[in-house]
């Protein structure tokens, strides 16, 4: 019988997620070895993904995920084995630092921000969200690499900092997102023609983004315009949002499929 961890490698080998899939297996063993729990590295959304998928295949390993603040986007995973009876609350390891500037006459964008967290010799994978306000930044950090962004960040964007500090988790407001109802009717379920439907383009153009792998299914990038899309499902795209399929209706008369999306702005 095949083990979890040969399935979930074999699953992933070749694929742009095979690094972090590697990572999270070799996490969730050490959990189950030890009966305790181990924590990820800041992931994304389908690394996020993924390691559900890695957790569901261990009947002994559960999930869960810290990003600092409520709604964070870059998150840490956390293996547990049902064995273990202590706290949770803390062991991700998250801080947040402010970065502030007095310089408001040039325009400091999340681009930039990132760039010169980077340049601190900071590997992406330790940092989670950053969040860029007018004359400051907060960078959501595993609480090993702040010493090294407090003495690294002098500069963002060409805006010379002023002050770094540790600031409180609790004072991160989440960015409300907007959300656009949309009805429609498509030929079928394929994700050329959901994308089209839910981002307001044509179905060409869409199937064009697809092969240009703008596109991703449930976080994880598209590379057929024929896939199928079910209920559930997030079609995100590159610099465009995500769209939810929320239901999938029944057939108009004209052999269309009725279908109700959300998309995120």
């Amino acid at each position: 019988m095949i083990s979890p961890k040969d399935k979930i490698l074999r699953y992933y080998k070749g694929s742009e997620l095979e690094e972090t899939a590697v990572r999270c297996v070799d996490l969730a063993e050490q959990a189950r070895k030890t009966r305790r729990f181990r924590v990820s590295p800041f992931l994304n959304e389908a690394e996020q993904e993924l390691a559900r998928t890695v957790a569901a295949n261990y009947e002994d390993i559960n999930v869960e995920f810290d990003g600092g603040y409520h709604g964070a986007e870059r998150q840490r995973a956390i293996f547990v084995h049902p064995d273990f009876r202590g706290r949770l609350e803390g062991v991700a390891g998250i801080l947040a630092l402010r970065a502030q500037w007095k310089d408001s006459s040039r325009r400091v964008g999340h681009r930039d921000a990132l760039g010169s967290l980077l340049g601190c010799g900071i590997d992406r994978s330790c940092a989670g969200d950053i969040l860029v306000s007018e004359n400051s930044a907060r960078f959501i950090l595993d609480r090993k690499v702040a010493e090294a962004v407090k003495t690294g960040l002098l500069y963002i964007g060409g805006v010379k900092v002023t002050a770094v500090e540790e600031d409180d988790l609790a004072n991160i407001i989440p960015r409300e997102e907007r959300v656009k109802e949309i009805k429609a009717t498509v030929a079928s379920l394929r994700i050329d023609a959901i994308a089209a439907a839910g981002f307001g383009m044509s179905r060409t153009r869409a199937a064009g983004d697809i092969e240009a792998e703008k596109v991703q299914l449930n976080w994880q990038t598209v590379k057929n315009a024929s896939q199928a899309v079910r209920q559930g499902d997030v079609i995100s795209f590159r610099g465009r949002g995500r769209v939810e399929v929320e239901s999938v209706g029944g057939q108009t008369k004209k052999n269309r499929t009725v279908v109700a999306l959300k998309r995120y702005i």
